[in-house]
C-alpha cells in the first residue's frame, strides 16, 4: 500500500507563495557582527565532534542563524523564529486542541515533532510532559527566552548514530549567549485585525573575568489571545429565540490563547589550570487559557432538569449557556554543569551531568461537573503532569596525525546515561467523580476536560546506556569521509544498534558536493509506554459506572484485546529511520552562496493511536480475575501503537548573499523546501 498523507512547500520568510523571495528582515547585521563573513564560513559545532569546520565544509547540511536574525524576527517564541528562518521547519496552530494549545507541535522535514533532537549547548534537552494527540512526546521550545541565544544550529540530516535517540530528521542545537556588556529590549505589536497584542521585555547582563565568563538573561511574555471565529448558527437562532438573554459574540474564540511566561537563562564558565568547568541553566513559568466550544443551552445534556437534585438549574449559571476556559500553568528547569578539556591538544573530554523537569498543571473553569448537581464547582484543578530526566555523558575526542591522511583522523568516542520519569498527578475529585446525577443522564467529569483519576495518576521510568564511536578523515585536500555507530539499551525494550556514513568532495574552491547515508530511531517513553487517559460515566441503564479511553500498551487490557483473532495489540517498540542526503554547497569569492540538498527518510513502525474496541462482558470478568483494578467497568479501550511505515522525500535550497552596505552589511536569505510523505505500509489495518 502506498498513501500519500502530506505534500508541503515552503518558502522562507513567507506564509505562502509561488515564487522564492528575499527578505532583509532575517538577516541584515552589521559589519562587527560578520566581518563580511558568509552564512556558510560560519563555525558549526553541531554534526561533527572533530575540530571545528564551517558550515561550508560540514559533511551534512547545517543552517546557522545568528543572534541578530533571531531578534529581528520579532518572534516571541523559538519555534516561531525557527519557523521563519529555516524552510524545513513548520510549526502549528491548533485552537481547542487541549494541552496543544500551549506546547504546539513544531516538525523538521514533516515527520513527527518528536523525530527532532533538541540540544542545548550540545547537550540533550529534556521533553515536555505533555503527550500530543498522537502520542508525539517532544521538548517545549517555548521554555527557553530567545534573548538568551547566541546563535542556532540546525543540521538537516539524520543524526542518531551521533546523538543517540530522536534524531531522525535533524538536530537543532540552541547556543547561549556567552558575550560581555548589559543590554536590553521592548517591544510591542499586534495583529493587523486589531487583536493579539503582544508585549515583551527582556535584558541581558555579560561579565568576563579573567578566566571565564557569567552571562544572564530574562525576559516576560504577554500576549493576548485572537478570534478568527464567526458567531455560530445556533448561538444567532439562540439570541433570536430568547432576546432578552445576552447571548455573547461570538460564543467562542478561535485562535492563539492567552498567555505570560517568564524565561530566565544562566550560561558560564571558568578555566582551572587546563581544564574548564562550566554550567548553563534555563528556566521559566507562565500561564495560559484557552477556549473549547460553546455549549448551547438548548442541546448540551448538561441542562435539564433533575428528579434526584430538584435546586439543581444550570441555566441560572449559565442563561446562555457556557464555553468552558481550559488553562495551564508550566513550570520548566534545565541545569547543566561539567568539566571539559582547556586548549587544543590532541586529546580532549567533555564531562557532564544533566537534570531537566517539566511540570505541567490543568485547570477548568466556567464549566460544570453536571453529575454532581448543585453540589459543582464551575472551576476545577485538572491534574498534573511531569516529566524528569537525567543524564550523564562521557565524551572524549583524539585527533590523530597519521601520514597517508591530509589532516588528523578526528576520533571521537563516549558513553551516555539517561533515566527518564513519567508521571502523572490526580485532579481534585469533583473534576472525575461519576455524581448521583450520572443515573439521570448527566455528564461526568469537568465538561470538556475531565480530571485525572487515581487510576490514572501514578509514575513510571526508564533508564538507558549508550556507546559510541565517530570516526572523520580527511582522505586527502578536498576529500573527507566520516562514519559513526552508536549502540543503545533501554530497560523496558531492548537495544539499539545505528550507524552512518558521510563525505564530502570539494570539486573546485567553492564547490562542493557532500553525502550521507545513516539509521536512526526514536525510543519510546515512560509517557508513551504506560501512561493512561481514560474517561467514567453512569450507564443509566444498567446504573454501572464504565470506563473508556486510552489504555497502556504494555497492560493487561492490551494482553487480554490481542486474544482476538483480528487484533493485534503489541508493546511498543522504537520508531526506526533509513535516511539518505545528497547535495552540494557553493561558496562564492564575492559574497553569494547556495545550498541544494535532496533527501529521502523512511521510517518505520511510527507511532498513532489505535481503533477503538469494544469490550465484551467475557472481557471483563478476565480482566476482573486478573486483579485490573475498575474491570467490571471498562468497555471502550484504545492504544499507542507502531501503526504505520512512511517515505518522505525532499529537496531543501537555500541561497545567500551578503554585502557591504556603508559602515555595515546587508545579509540576504532566500529559502525553498518542497517535500512529500506517504504512507508505504504497517499494521493499522489490522486493528480495526
Amino acid at each position: 500500500m502506498k498513501t500519500s498523507i502530506s505534500l508541503r512547500k515552503a518558502l522562507i520568510l513567507t506564509a505562502s507563495g509561488a515564487a522564492l523571495c528575499f527578505s532583509n528582515a532575517a538577516i541584515a547585521q552589521t559589519a562587527t557582527d560578520q566581518d563580511d563573513t558568509s552564512i556558510q564560513d560560519t563555525v558549526v559545532i553541531t554534526g561533527t565532534r572533530g575540530a571545528p569546520r564551517t558550515a561550508f565544509d560540514s559533511l551534512a547540511p547545517v543552517d546557522v542563524i545568528s543572534e541578530k536574525a533571531i531578534d529581528l524576527t520579532a518572534s516571541d517564541e523559538v519555534m516561531d523564529t525557527l519557523s521563519q528562518l529555516v524552510p524545513s521547519f513548520n510549526v502549528k496552530r491548533l485552537p481547542m486542541a487541549d494541552g496543544q494549545v500551549f506546547v504546539r507541535p513544531a516538525s523538521l522535514r514533516s515527520l513527527s515533532a518528536d523525530h527532532t533532537l533538541v540540544l542545548i549547548n550540545g547537550k540533550r534537552m529534556h521533553r515536555s510532559a505533555m503527550l500530543g494527540s498522537n502520542g508525539a512526546q517532544a521538548p517545549d521550545l517555548a521554555q527557553i527566552p530567545s534573548y538568551a541565544i547566541k546563535q542556532i544550529e540546525v543540521l538537516r540530516d539524520g543524526a542518531s548514530a551521533q546523538y543517540g535517540s530522536d534524531a531522525i530528521a535533524g538536530v537543532i542545537n540552541i547556543i547561549l549567549d556567552d558575550e560581555p556588556g548589559t543590554n536590553a529590549f521592548a517591544q510591542a505589536g499586534q495583529y493587523y485585525e486589531g487583536d493579539g497584542e503582544q508585549y515583551r521585555i527582556g535584558a541581558q547582563q555579560g561579565f568576563q573575568f579573567d578566566s571565564g565568563f557569567l552571562n544572564l538573561s530574562g525576559e516576560y511574555t504577554d500576549a493576548q489571545p485572537t478570534s478568527r471565529s464567526r458567531q455560530r448558527a445556533d448561538a444567532i437562532a439562540l439570541q433570536e429565540a430568547f432576546p432578552d438573554i445576552k447571548v455573547p459574540n461570538p460564543v467562542q474564540n478561535w485562535g492563539q490563547p492567552e498567555r505570560q511566561a517568564y524565561r530566565f537563562a544562566l550560561n558560564g564558565a571558568y578555566e582551572l589550570a587546563n581544564n574548564e568547568a562550566y554550567i548553563f541553566s534555563t528556566y521559566g513559568f507562565g500561564t495560559g487559557v484557552t477556549d473549547f466550544n460553546w455549549r448551547n443551552p438548548l442541546s448540551t445534556s448538561a441542562f435539564g432538569d433533575s428528579a434526584i437534585d430538584p435546586d439543581y438549574d444550570l441555566s441560572e449559571i449559565y442563561p446562555a449557556g457556557f464555553t468552558p476556559r481550559f488553562g495551564q500553568d508550566d513550570n520548566d528547569f534545565s541545569l547543566t554543569g561539567g568539566l571539559r578539556s582547556a586548549g587544543d591538544g590532541a586529546f580532549s573530554y567533555d564531562l557532564s551531568a544533566s537534570y531537566g523537569r517539566n511540570q505541567i498543571e490543568y485547570f477548568m473553569y466556567d464549566s460544570i461537573n453536571a453529575s454532581l448537581g448543585s453540589a459543582s464547582p464551575t472551576s476545577f484543578d485538572i491534574g498534573t503532569l511531569t516529566q524528569t530526566e537525567f543524564n550523564l555523558n562521557a565524551d572524549f575526542v583524539y585527533l590523530a596525525s597519521l601520514d597517508f591522511l591530509a589532516d588528523d583522523l578526528s576520533f571521537a568516542f563516549g558513553a551516555e546515561n539517561r533515566k527518564e520519569e513519567y508521571s502523572i498527578g490526580q485532579g481534585e475529585y469533583a473534576s472525575f467523580a461519576v455524581g448521583p446525577l450520572a443515573a439521570e443522564g448527566f455528564p461526568s467529569g469537568s465538561n470538556g476536560f475531565p480530571g485525572f483519576s487515581p487510576d490514572q495518576s501514578g509514575s513510571s521510568d526508564q533508564s538507558s546506556y549508550a556507546a559510541y564511536v565517530d570516526l572523520e578523515a580527511p582522505i586527502t585536500d578536498r576529500w573527507t569521509v566520516g562514519a559513526a555507530v552508536r549502540y543503545e539499551d533501554y530497560s523496558e525494550f531492548g537495544s539499539s544498534t545505528t550507524g552512518k556514513l558521510s563525505t564530502r568532495f570539494e570539486v573546485t574552491p567553492g564547490l562542493a558536493l557532500r553525502a550521507t547515508a545513516s539509521s536512526g530511531f526514536r525510543a519510546p517513553t515512560p509517557g508513551q509506554l504506560f501512561s493512561e487517559r481514560t474517561y467514567q460515566g453512569l450507564d443509566t441503564t444498567t446504573l454501572n459506572i464504565f470506563t473508556s479511553g486510552r489504555f497502556s500498551p504494555q497492560g493487561a487490557v492490551a494482553e487480554l484485546i490481542s486474544q482476538r483473532a483480528d487484533v493485534n495489540i503489541l508493546p511498543l517498540e522504537p520508531e526506526e529511520s533509513d535516511n539518505i542526503t545528497a547535495g552540494l554547497a557553493w561558496n562564492s569569492d564575492f559574497g553569494m552562496t547556495a545550498t541544494v540538498d535532496i533527501y529521502q527518510i523512511d521510517v518505520t513502525n511510527r507511532l498513532s493511536t489505535s481503533s477503538t474496541f469494544v469490550v465484551t462482558d467475557e472481557e471483563r470478568a478476565e480482566l476482573a480475575a486478573l486483579g485490573v483494578a475498575g474491570a467490571e467497568g471498562i468497555t471502550r479501550v484504545n492504544f499507542f501503537q507502531n501503526d504505520f511505515d512512511t517515505r518522505t522525500k525532499g529537496l531543501d535550497l537555500v541561497l545567500a548573499y551578503a554585502f557591504n552596505a556603508g559602515p555595515g552589511q546587508v545579509n540576504l536569505t532566500g529559502a525553498y523546501n518542497y517535500n512529500k510523505t506517504e504512507v508505504t505500509g504497517g499494521d493499522f489495518a489490522e486493528n480495526t
